[in-house]
């Protein structure tokens, strides 16, 4: 019998059902999953209203390639349009996040006819080359170098070093609002309106990489929109997809027609089953007022891992439902304790502890939640001799 190639750490749980914010494995035992497949659940697990979108349009047809419309489709981008600000206009499918990013990288190369890419520190846009090439930790880069050449890396939070990191060679700067494998770092205002300002000086395009932060997550429906900057292009997914594999370019209009038939395509974009479930969850975001509530339980989250009690714990950070606890140690050690207590979390890099919950995690699973965080935090302090 074949077996599936390992390159993922395994915990030694196996997954059998799902429904909203919680998860059991095939003991009977539940878990609050604060790992939502790196943020795709923040919906839920088997969320009954895109349940439902998807079991209609499993009885109508699944594989409609982007040659041909069909209304699946045109219900995702009427309902997906009523997410978006004002000057964006044009929705490139995809269907991961980090064929986005190279998408959106490919719109900028066209446009600008320029060769440099601008990334910054602790960056992540994903593992293919091109979003490889631009994103910070070697330990994911170093055994596929060398890797596209014009990549260039800035201080991430530095506003004055913009200007030097933005050349005339420069086609676009792509950033994380907050980035999430790199710490749950959130950029300031300062740095985010140096990069418009220097973006539009030198004529290169602004790139905002939403695939984790968007979609209401931070307690607005894109991250960008807490800072008041837009970009010229933004990347989406995960939880676009109700937990189908989705990714997305938005542009502004003026972009929204760079490429000629044959230069871009992708067999899967757009299917139909996928739109349904994107759809019904673009209706959901507002229909039940997903980022406000993302905003207030993020509050309370904050506050629950503030309050550890631990001397490894060093600070909290993030935006709504998207939490990181900053450690004085490894973080990684820490998430088969927290899994036994049940909870599911993620690491950031190297040190901090990442919460990814579903929008509709209550009180009650954030008090248990930071129980057991203090509870294995407060162990290993024992265990160092605290």
């Amino acid at each position: 019998m074949a077996r599936l190639a390992r390159y993922y750490r395994e915990y030694g749980i196996r997954i059998v059902k799902g429904s909203m914010q919680y998860l059991w494995d095939d003991q009977g035992r539940q878990y609050i999953d604060c790992n939502t497949n790196h943020g795709v659940a923040f919906l839920g697990h088997t969320n009954p209203y895109i349940v439902e979108a998807v079991r209609r349009q499993l009885e109508e047809v699944w594989a409609v390639p982007l040659n041909f419309a069909t209304p699946a489709r045109e219900r995702f981008v009427e309902a997906f349009s009523k997410l978006l600000p004002a000057k964006f206009g044009v929705i490139f499918l995809q269907n991961t996040g980090t064929e986005a990013v190279e998408t959106a990288i490919k719109i900028a190369k066209k446009i600008t006819r320029r060769p440099t890419i601008v990334a910054f520190t602790n960056s992540f846009h994903g593992r293919t080359m091109g979003s490889l090439s631009v994103t910070w930790n070697e330990a994911y880069r170093k055994a596929f170098e060398p890797l596209y050449p014009h990549a260039r890396f800035g201080k991430f939070n530095v506003a004055s070093e913009v200007e030097k990191v933005i050349g005339e060679d420069t086609c676009c700067a792509i950033v994380e609002p907050i980035q999430g494998e790199g710490g749950v770092n959130p950029a300031t205002p300062e740095f985010l309106k140096a990069l418009r300002e220097e973006t539009t000086r030198k004529g290169a395009l602004l790139i905002f990489d939403e695939v984790q932060t968007g979609f209401g997550r931070t307690g607005a429906i894109w991250a960008f929109q807490k800072y008041g900057v837009e970009p010229d292009l933004f990347t989406a997914g995960k939880a676009l997809g109700g937990g189908l594999p989705i990714g997305v370019v938005v542009a502004k209009e003026e972009y929204g027609d760079v490429f000629e038939p044959g230069e871009h395509g992708s067999t899967f974009a757009g299917n139909a089953v996928v739109m349904a479930a994107a759809a019904a969850a673009s209706e959901l975001l507002l229909k039940d007022d997903v980022p406000a509530r993302a905003e207030s339980m993020g509050k309370e989250l904050a506050k629950a891992l503030s309050e550890h009690g631990s001397r490894i714990g060093l600070r909290v950070k993030g935006m709504g439902l998207m939490q990181g606890l900053e450690l004085r140690v490894k973080a990684d050690q820490f998430i088969q304790p927290l899994a036994s207590m049940g909870v599911l979390a993620l690491t950031a890099g190297m040190n901090v502890l990442r919460f990814l919950p579903p929008y509709m995690i209550t009180r009650e699973d954030v008090e248990r939640i930071g129980r057991a965080v203090s509870a294995v935090l407060r162990s290993a302090d024992i265990g160092r001799g605290a």
